[in-house]
């Protein structure tokens, strides 16, 4: 990337594209009808709402960056996979907005190959902002102020983790019932919150001390994986690589419980 070029700045752009994108979304839910929803696939929804929101979120993007490619859940664009690729999903819990439940949010991120540069996610029913660039720290912008963010220091037994119900239930039934099975007393509690996203700017922010999912797009995690990474904290695959950008799935963590988490996902999943 050229180094004339401030990640930090690009961030903030970014943060007033979602923003705008959020703001859509938010007026839209107060006249959403049920019928304007499709099916992708089983239990996998998408509303005219998703489809507005990426228009306008790649539109913004091109003038930010014009020669950057995109990645987008919806593909409103034609544009490819460039040197730097923007990685959009521009409704992420659809399931949330659908039945008016919190979480929901717009997530961006950019990509140089598979190094993430920015990480930009915008929760829309809380006015909330969080967005991190490469070793700049990660933070959120909230009505009291600007937030630095920084993973918890609970240990495994303490930890309050995140375990996603992914749509392809066919293929991860098993696996989920079994990390349930595992943690579930054994941990100081789990919860699902229906947004990948929002799900790893909790661990990020030290709500959650851990997370794992699979069967999401890269659209889905991107833009929170840097935002963990920067606040401190440890992302991998189910596999426990770090190369996880090309992936279907998310290990995240405060760092200090990463390895107790990934041995309970590598024996869920190899039953």
């Amino acid at each position: 990337m050229n180094q004339s070029l401030e990640l930090e700045k690009l961030a903030l752009g970014v943060c007033e594209i979602a923003r705008k994108a959020g703001a859509y979304i938010r007026d839209e839910r107060k006249k959403f009808s049920l019928e304007r929803v499709e099916r992708k696939h089983a239990h996998d929804y998408v509303s005219y709402v998703d489809k507005g929101s990426e228009e306008q979120i790649v539109n913004g993007l091109r003038q930010l960056l014009p020669q950057a490619g995109f990645i987008t859940e919806e593909g409103t664009t034609k544009d490819g996979r460039g040197e730097l690729t923007w990685v959009v999903d521009p409704l992420d819990g659809t399931t949330n907005f659908i039945h008016q439940y919190a979480p929901y949010a717009v997530s961006i991120a950019l990509l140089q190959g598979k190094e993430i540069l920015v990480g930009v996610v915008y929760e829309v029913c809380h006015d909330e902002c969080y967005y991190a660039w490469k070793e700049g720290g990660a933070y959120c912008d909230t009505t009291n102020g600007r937030l630095r963010l920084q993973v918890s220091g609970n240990t495994i037994n303490d930890a309050l983790l995140c375990l996603q119900l992914p749509y392809n239930s066919d293929a991860y039934k098993s696996v989920i019932m079994r990390l349930i099975n595992k943690l579930y007393g054994n941990v100081g509690s789990v919860r699902m919150c229906g947004s990948a996203a929002m799900a790893l700017c909790n661990v990020a922010s030290g709500r959650y001390d851990g997370y794992a999912e699979q069967y999401i797009g890269q659209w889905d995690f991107m833009a929170g994986a840097l935002i963990v990474k920067e606040a401190g904290g440890k992302v991998t695959n189910y596999d426990g690589s770090e190369d996880f950008t090309e992936g279907n799935s998310v290990v995240s963590t405060n760092g200090i419980i990463q390895q107790d988490l990934l041995e309970v996902v590598m024996e869920a999943k190899s039953c």
